[in-house]
C-alpha cells in the first residue's frame, strides 16, 4: 500500500511502482501525476508539517512548499542511519531510523538520538 497524506485538500501519495508522487482531489477515485523526476530517489514515506511536506527518500530527508511539485533536499547525512519512519511529534519531529528513535526541533534540519 502506497504512504498517503492529507495534505489541505487533496491526497497524496507515493506511487511505488512508478516512484512517482500522486495527487487527487475526489477523495482517491482517480489520481494525478504532481512529481515524476528521480533525483530524489525512491520515495519511502511522506509528513505534513505546517506548510511543507516532507519525504523520506533512499538519499534522505526531502521538503517541499508546493504540495509535492518540486522537492529540495534538507536532511542527507548518514549518521542517524536509514530513515524508515516520519511522526509528527508537535514541537518535535520523531523519525524511526535503522539506528534508533531521532528527533529534530528544526523541521528536520538536523537531528539527535532519543535515549
Amino acid at each position: 500500500m502506497p504512504k498517503m497524506i492529507t495534505f489541505g485538500s487533496e491526497m497524496i501519495r507515493i506511487n511505488p511502482a512508478k516512484n512517482c508522487i500522486e495527487y487527487s482531489t475526489n477523495a482517491g477515485r482517480s489520481w494525478i501525476s504532481r512529481y515524476t523526476s528521480t533525483s530524489c530517489g525512491t520515495f519511502i514515506d511522506l509528513l505534513p508539517f505546517g506548510s511543507e511536506i516532507l519525504a523520506i527518500t533512499n538519499r534522505g530527508i526531502y521538503y517541499s512548499s508546493n504540495q509535492g511539485r518540486s522537492w529540495i533536499s534538507r536532511y542527507t547525512s548518514s549518521s542517524c542511519g536509514e530513515f524508515n519512519t516520519l511522526m509528527d511529534g508537535g514541537s518535535e519531529i520523531l523519525a524511526e531510523t535503522s539506528r534508533g528513535l531521532y528527533y529534530s526541533t528544526n523541521a528536520g534540519r538536523s537531528w539527535i538520538k532519543r535515549r
